[in-house]
């Protein structure tokens, strides 16, 4: 796979925070912060494997699948997993259109270890617009 021309995006735990506040305006509660440097420290892997490129996709799934798993908040941390998610996306210049209720459902299969990040990417950039 060709590397991108252009560099990612990459996040820090300031940009976390504002999209929390974002998708969450009444849950201001973040209960681990480590989550969210680990989140950071994982997105910013390059390359994530041998023959596998980091691009936004995969970066957005490592976000997506960090978060979901290691649970910042004492609550709605799909929501917000799949809020940075679609946010970092459209930072990165790449909008996606899932189907409804995919990307929830990814994240059920993340929780359920039935997709790994990996998998999260390739379903992420099938669904750039």
């Amino acid at each position: 796979m060709p590397r991108s021309l252009t560099p990612s995006l990459r996040v820090d735990i300031r940009w976390l925070l504002q999209q929390h506040e974002l998708a969450l305006p009444d849950q201001p509660v973040v209960s681990d912060f480590s989550a969210l440097v680990a989140a950071v420290a994982r997105h910013r892997v390059d390359p994530p494997r041998l023959g596998v490129d980091s691009d936004p996709a995969w970066r957005a799934a490592s976000l997506l699948h960090t978060l979901v798993l290691l649970k910042p908040l004492p609550t709605f941390n799909v929501r917000f997993a799949c809020a940075v998610t679609i946010a970092y996306m459209h930072a990165s210049g790449e909008g996606i259109d899932a189907p409804y209720g995919a990307l929830i459902e990814l994240t059920k299969e993340i929780l359920a270890g039935k997709a790994d990040v990996f998998e999260a990417a390739d379903r992420i950039r099938s669904w750039r617009i």
